[in-house]
């Protein structure tokens, strides 16, 4: 299983910066990236804020926080944040079209074997997986409050799996694995079940950091 050890989110919105905050918090190298330079400016705002919340709750140490803080990393574009990243955690409004330029620029200037994961809630993975020459490093990390669930195409590897699963366990979530089936569907499931609550992004100020 390669190692992943740094972590880059796009788009700074709610649910990416939650996400970024959670990898700090994991004691991962977190870039987070946004062309607009008023939403790094309120991520890092509020990440700083939710930090500071749990120190004053006792959910984590004044010294794990400022590491957590540390950790983060700004980027305007999606080149810098990428380029050195292990997993590449798309988080950016669920529209197909700009979901598949970035996975297709992504495959272009990641390194080889780094992941490239869609927190798509709608959209299918194994679609947006197709535009790149990667399909094997490609998988579905949908984020609820307590789980992250994994969503397989068939052709994501178990390298892949066991990866991001360690990942999602780092965040403090409980790792689901699911498979999309077919591809002209959206993140199938073969038995429809209760789904669990949505992540928000304001869930990672519950947060505490995982040894």
């Amino acid at each position: 299983m390669a190692e992943v050890r740094a972590v880059a989110v796009i788009g700074a919105g709610t649910t990416g910066r939650g996400i970024a905050h959670l990898a700090a918090l994991g004691g991962y190298r977190t870039i987070l990236e946004d062309i607009l330079p008023a939403s790094l400016r309120k991520a890092e705002s509020e990440i700083r804020s939710y930090l500071d919340q749990a120190i004053e709750q006792g959910k984590i140490r004044k010294e794990d926080a400022e590491a957590a803080f540390a950790r983060l990393e700004y980027a305007a574009t999606v080149e810098e944040a990428a380029r050195q990243a292990d997993l590449v955690i798309e988080a950016v409004p669920d529209e197909l079209e700009s979901k598949l330029e970035i996975f297709i620029l992504l495959d272009k200037i990641c390194k080889p074997d780094t992941i490239l994961a869609s927190n798509s809630a709608s959209l299918s993975i194994c679609e947006i997986a197709s535009v790149t020459y990667r399909a094997s490093k490609c998988v579905g990390m949908r984020f609820f409050e307590q789980q992250v669930e994994l969503v397989r195409t068939p052709e994501t590897d178990d390298a892949t799996i066991a990866a991001c699963s360690e990942v999602g366990r780092r965040m403090g979530k409980e790792v689901m694995v699911t498979e999309a089936r077919h591809p002209s569907k959206s993140l199938n499931h073969s038995v429809a079940k209760p789904q669990p609550k949505p992540f928000t992004g304001e869930d990672a100020k519950d947060a505490k950091v995982t040894e």
